[in-house]
């Protein structure tokens, strides 16, 4: 993408320079769309949970943003002699997610694929003057972690029916959880006045990230490092501390066992030269930091002394958030494991 001339237009208030989450367009001064969209194969075997998992997934880029979701269309690929039912409880799943979110599916598009595919292109509404991106961390600010890791692990552990209900549960509803709560948690500490001073709400000036939450993003297919590494791009490292973060049950047997999929892989070849591991750090650690989620949490870098109120914030609405590392000035590596 970043090959591609970049749009020339005023209301574009965040594009694909950063790989943000999602695209931000200023419609009217004060009002903005936030507009993303996503799908994939399925990952579980129920096909109710899987719309479930693939509607949350969706809905989390909006999220993470700090939008409000209000509107979707469906994506699906499904075989041309499929049975029907596995694609209406699909669908179905879908639709419970975007109800608890409070979306409307407002229709979608649907092609023959010999290969089952869903998810959704989904637009939110967002105050341009308090947009979330993921660059914007700031030397001393903490970093905090939503949701565990290990579903990209415990997923290949299912497809060669290795995975104990136990690990399959947990993954399932991390999965299945929207970030909703995380989000409107860290939305009420974040709060400020609308004058003060950002001018982002109108055209032709991007949004500043203001209060103590400096940079946000959700937690998905590049891995918890992955994603860091996109928040560092802002200027910064980061160091993590890799027993402060929350894994699932059961994942670091399936990473000990060898579930690695090709994501993974993918994702530990791209970091190359960016990561430092202390000795210590156990390589199926390296492996669940590097392992791709589904549904992730938020990744939040936010000033120091905002964390008692962020986690405290966070408990109220049930979200088992982790203080997992802190932002420092930029050097190499980029981020450091301890």
């Amino acid at each position: 993408m970043r090959r591609l001339p970049r749009p020339i237009d005023p209301n574009l208030l965040v594009g694909y320079e950063t790989s943000d989450d999602a695209g931000v367009y200023l419609i009217a001064d004060g009002l903005a769309l936030v507009q993303t969209v996503d799908f994939f194969t399925p990952i579980v075997d129920d096909p109710h949970l899987y719309g479930q998992i693939a509607a949350a997934n969706s809905l989390s880029d909006v999220y993470a943003m700090g939008g409000r979701p209000v509107s979707a269309l469906s994506i699906v690929g499904f075989p041309p002699n499929g049975d029907a039912a596995i694609m209406e409880q699909i669908l179905l799943g879908g639709l419970a997610k975007m109800s608890e979110a409070g979306c409307t599916v407002v229709g979608g598009h649907s092609i023959r694929d010999d290969d089952i595919k869903f998810g959704y292109a989904v637009t939110g509404l967002i105050d341009p003057r308090r947009v979330w991106r993921n660059v914007g961390a700031q030397p001393g600010d903490a970093l905090l972690l939503t949701k565990p890791l290990g579903t990209g692990v415990i997923a290949t552990a299912l497809k060669k029916e290795r995975a104990s209900a136990e690990s399959l549960d947990a993954a399932t509803a991390s999965m299945t959880r929207l970030n909703k709560d995380a989000a409107e948690a860290l939305a009420g500490i974040a709060a400020v006045p609308a004058a003060s001073g950002n001018d982002g709400g109108k055209a032709g000036q991007r949004p500043a990230i203001p209060g103590p939450i400096h940079a946000v993003t959700d937690v998905t297919g590049f891995g918890l490092l992955g994603h860091a590494k996109e928040m560092a791009a802002g200027g910064v490292s980061l160091e993590i501390d890799h027993a402060a973060v929350e894994y699932l049950p059961g994942a670091l047997e399936a990473a000990r066992g060898g579930n690695i999929a090709g994501g993974l892989v993918n994702n530990r070849e791209w970091l190359e030269g960016c990561v430092e591991f202390a000795a210590g750090v156990s390589e199926e650690h390296r492996a669940l930091l590097f392992d791709p989620q589904t549904s992730g949490g938020l990744l939040v870098a936010i000033a120091a002394e905002a964390v008692d109120a962020a986690m405290a914030a966070l408990a109220a609405r049930n979200v088992a958030a982790r203080r997992i590392g802190q932002v420092v000035a930029k050097g190499s590596p980029l981020i450091q494991v301890k």
